[in-house]
């Protein structure tokens, strides 16, 4: 049996991940709105992140135009939402979602077909069409984008359970969505699609000589992935009231793939955690001061650059993976000469 990498949490990463989770609980009650909004944020990025590490980390398959489905989400919000009134969450949601799976199926269909650098290209490739149709059209908005004047409404029949123009309930409702994600990616990866997933990334031509259909297995997780993707696209649309063609691009894509490769590739916990200190360390270098005739912050994709590269050359597994190595450092006993002449025997 192929066992995957995602399967069980070293005990001090589950405690790491609990404590993380408890101050997310806590954190509207002891911060400001600016940087409950900014939390928000990176919450959202999360959600983005584990769609990519579905891709990338688990099946093995490194996508540069996965923030196309991204931002057509936040585009059907913006086509969906009228000028003068707030549009029911309870359809939209799920509407944008399918959008994006739609989106994904069809694109998915033509490169899941190649391998390798060939399909990382095909990938950058629709996703630069995708681009170029919202960027060059003004009827889709053009290079400015589009505004949505107003939050979906949560409403039911009348009844309001809770209310998305508030930048608090705005932070739980993406809390628990980043959750909901989570526990449903983790879940999925425990279940026989998930572990044909594993086996797919690890060696494709075993898995179809046993007899599995990898092509509808990798298509079934790009189309999930971009439908995951949505739902980050559609929040994102909902806390910002902005949507624009640089949401699809290339860079945006970029930027999510460093997030999976910092937190831990192929481990939904460490897109999570990629995603948060991405996020952390892009205000730090952008609030970097001047030193000189120098603007450090202006360069903040060099010193961005360079800390990835460090990281990646002495803790390989990320964040997640150096977290796990010190913890099993402390654990380690040095070596008696009862338990060298027991090795021997």
């Amino acid at each position: 049996m192929i066992r995957s990498n995602l399967e069980i949490l070293p005990r001090g990463v589950q405690v790491a991940l609990a404590l993380g989770l408890v101050a997310l609980l806590a954190f509207p009650f002891t911060s400001t709105d600016y940087y409950t909004e900014m939390l928000t944020r990176m919450m959202i990025m999360a959600i983005f992140a584990m769609s990519l590490d579905l891709l990338q980390g688990v099946t093995g398959l490194v996508s540069l135009g996965h923030a196309a489905y991204f931002g057509l989400a936040g585009y059907a919000l913006a086509f969906l939402t009228p000028p003068g009134e707030p549009v029911s969450l309870w359809w939209t949601l799920p509407l944008a979602v399918l959008a994006s799976g739609l989106a994904a199926l069809v694109i998915g269909f033509f490169v899941v077909r190649t391998r390798g650098i060939y399909f990382i290209m095909v990938t950058m490739a629709f996703a630069q069409m995708v681009f170029f149709l919202f960027f060059d059209n003004k009827a889709l908005g053009g290079s400015d984008g589009l505004y949505i004047n107003f939050r979906p409404n949560a409403s039911l029949f009348g009844w309001v359970p809770f209310e998305l123009d508030s930048k608090r309930t705005l932070y739980y409702f993406t809390l628990a969505a980043m959750l909901g994600v989570y526990v449903f990616l983790r879940r999925l990866l425990w279940s026989p699609f998930g572990r044909a997933l594993a086996g797919i990334r690890v060696n494709e031509h075993r898995m179809r000589a046993m007899g599995f259909h990898t092509f509808g297995y990798k298509l079934a997780a790009f189309t999930l992935a971009g439908s995951l993707a949505g739902l980050a696209g559609y929040l994102w649309g909902t806390q910002t009231g902005y949507i624009n063609p640089e949401l699809m691009g290339f860079q945006m894509s970029a930027h999510t793939i460093m997030m999976v490769v910092l937190g831990g590739m192929g481990n939904i916990a460490g897109a999570i955690v990629g995603a948060f200190a991405f996020e952390y360390l892009l205000h730090v270098f952008k609030d970097l001061p001047q030193v000189g005739n120098v603007n450090l912050g202006k360069h903040w994709q060099l010193w961005m650059g360079l800390f990835i590269v460090l990281l990646i050359t002495f803790a390989p597994r990320g964040v997640l993976g150096l977290v796990e190595r010190l913890g099993n450092a402390g654990k380690r006993k040095p070596a008696t000469p009862d338990d060298r002449k027991e090795e021997v025997a």
